[in-house]
């Protein structure tokens, strides 16, 4: 009869000790921890790529507005070139 007393002593001590694993398992936020770090990260970098595609149609933009102010300063030198010429013709047609 001893050896069973014994044995039942060992399965409630096991049976303890299980129960007083799962629950520090279950308390244990080390899990949640990793998996906020893992969504801050990936938040981030979506945060990131989304800035660096705004800053690039940013800086298209920028490229394109250069672009046609210097073809408007060009288009206003010509008009002001051909309007010279036209002065001068004028000029010349009056003279004779």
């Amino acid at each position: 009869m001893p050896n069973r007393k014994g044995s039942f002593m060992k399965k409630i001590g096991l049976t303890l000790a299980a129960v007083a694993a799962l629950g520090v398992a279950a308390c244990n936020k080390a899990g949640d921890a990793t998996t906020n770090n893992a969504t801050d990260i990936n938040v981030t970098e979506t945060e990131t790529s989304t800035d660096i595609n705004a800053a690039a149609a940013e800086g298209g933009n920028a490229v394109t507005a250069t672009g046609n102010a210097m073809e408007s300063t060009g288009n206003a030198a010509s008009d002001a070139g051909n309007s010279m010429s036209n002065t001068a013709d004028a000029a010349s047609n009056s003279a004779h």
